[in-house]
This record gives C-alpha cells, structure tokens and sequence, in this order.
C-alpha cells in the first residue's frame, strides 16, 4: 500500500514524515545561519578588543548590533530543547546534542547574556560612574569564561555549518514545491534579528562618548 505524504511501520500505525524542510531541520537550519551571522560579528569583536583604544567607537556598534542575533540564536535553540523535552516526536527521533555540548549550552547561554548585559550597562553608565557592583570586572570575567565554553561549542558545531547555510542558499527547486516559503521565513526571522539589532546599535551608539571623554 502506498501512502503518500507519510510512512507505515511495522505495527500497522501510520507515521506522518513532512516533505518541508521547517521542524527540527528547519531550526538547525536558522541556528547555523544565525550562528554563522554571530561567527563574524564576534571576530570583528574581538579585533576591536586587540584596538580597543582606536576602535572604541567600533567595539561599542559591534557590541549592541549583537543583542538581535544572539536573541534568536538563544529562541531557536531554547526551542529546539523545549520540542525535545516536551516530547514531540520529530524532535525526539532527531534526538539532543552529544552529552558534552548538553552541558555547555547553558554556560553559554549565561555568558553570552552576562557579556552583553554587562556590555549594555557600560554603556548606560559611562567610565566615570562607580557603584556597589564591579560591572566592569564583570564584563572583562564573563567575557573569559565566555570564551572558552565558546571555543569548545564553535569547534564543534563550526564543520556543520557549510552544509547547512549552503542547503538553504542553493536554489534548486523545492521538493513538492513548499520548501521555499520555510526557507524565506529562517532568512526574515535573521534579517529581522539583525535589524533589531542594528537599531539597538544605532541608538546606543551615543552612549560612546561617555568612555572616550
């Protein structure tokens, strides 16, 4: 018996496979390329942080052009933990990450928001203001840690991430003709990311002046 959209496994029960690229490899699809977007941003980061005396102006756009990307790097990876664990089947049969990147997700997750909250509230309070709370011992011990979970977590991930951004830019045509709205979809979700961000970075960009005085 033929069974068009779906598959029958042994115990008689028919299982429903979607044609769409959306699903579990959808989200991994709008993670590598959110990832790969996060990649570049944080190299020119980190350039600036070797010039940070020249590039000021720099290190502070770079920085708050961030907070959109990596906000939907954290949704779509939060998501895809939430499908996992709440059971949904696609999701499980795709199965979560190896034991080693379970563990580091968290860490960088946390050290992402401490860097740029951190960064952000530098930013609000300029070089001259003192409080009870170091922020700017903060923002330099976070950005370590962060560092080093990430080196792990980009090694890891960093051999996939060809195949997947390159899956979606290939243009060859969908199967069943619906792939492409799924793939325009990832790539407004990052484009609305960056755009977010972009705002924030023009916005906040003022906000220099109180460390360069």
């Amino acid at each position: 018996m033929t069974v068009i959209g779906g598959r029958a496994p042994v115990d008689g029960t028919f299982e429903r496979t979607s044609p769409t690229p959306g699903g579990p490899e959808g989200n991994e699809r709008l993670t590598a390329a959110t990832g790969a977007v996060l990649l570049v941003l944080f190299a020119v980061e980190g350039v600036t942080i070797l010039f940070l005396g020249q590039l000021l102006t720099l290190h502070f756009f770079v920085g708050l052009l961030l907070t959109g990307p990596v906000c939907l790097k954290i949704g779509s990876t939060g998501y895809r933990f939430y499908r996992y664990y709440t059971g949904s089947p696609a999701y499980r049969r795709k199965g979560p990450p190896a034991p080693l990147l379970r563990v580091l997700g968290p860490l960088v997750v946390a050290t992402s928001i401490t860097v740029l909250g951190t960064g952000v509230a530098l930013a609000l309070l300029g070089s001259g203001t003192a409080g009870p709370v170091p922020v700017l011992l903060l923002h330099k011990a976070s950005f370590v840690c962060w560092a080093a979970v990430m080196t792990v977590h980009v090694l890891a991930y960093l051999w996939r991430l060809p195949r997947l951004v390159g899956a979606d830019l290939r243009r060859r045509p969908a199967r069943h003709g619906i792939a492409a709205p799924w793939r325009a979809g990832r790539w407004s979700l990052l484009a609305v990311a960056l755009g977010g961000g972009l705002v924030v970075a023009l916005a906040g960009l003022h906000l220099v002046s109180n460390w360069s005085r």
